[in-house]
């Protein structure tokens, strides 16, 4: 994933939300965070993903993540997020997902990250990794045909 940092932060300070925020924004790469709630509790993982980055891997790996529950149907109503107000840290606001537990992450009415899980992240870089590769634009796949048809016939030789 390139650059990749961990982060602790102590949730709800906002400073420190804003600093991890914009460091993601900054280094344009995906940042790993641990989010610690008030009052001790069970650490959350997520990668920060920058949306230029995300835009990439989702053009790239057009399928869904198998692991994400976006668009299942099965889930309980239980296990549906609460509907919440945005949270605001500083110049950033977060606006969690009701499907598909993502949280995008806007400044100044744009979205510049989201908030995934580390597996959905980790899937989707690989996925859209391994699609790039066996892709050739025309005029790259014609001039490799050529290549090939071109070694064909010195063997014939």
């Amino acid at each position: 994933m390139g650059i990749q940092i961990d982060v602790v932060v102590a949730y709800p300070i906002s400073d420190e939300v804003e600093r991890v925020l914009g460091l993601a924004e900054a280094v344009g790469e995906p940042v790993t965070v641990t989010f610690r709630w008030e009052g001790g509790g069970e650490a959350e993982r997520a990668v920060l993903v920058p949306a230029a980055t995300l835009a990439l891997w989702e053009h790239w790996a057009p399928t869904a993540c198998p692991t994400s529950d976006a668009g299942d149907d099965t889930r309980a109503e239980t296990e549906t997020p609460e509907l919440a107000h945005p949270a605001e840290f500083g110049a950033f606001t977060l606006f969690r997902r009701r499907v598909g537990g993502r949280t995008a992450v806007a400044r100044g009415g744009v979205v510049v990250a989201e908030l995934l899980d580390p597996d959905e992240a980790h899937w989707l870089k690989e996925r859209a990794r391994t699609v790039r590769e066996g892709f050739m634009d025309p005029k790259q796949k014609a001039a490799f045909e050529e290549f090939l048809a071109r070694q064909a016939s010195l063997d014939e030789r």
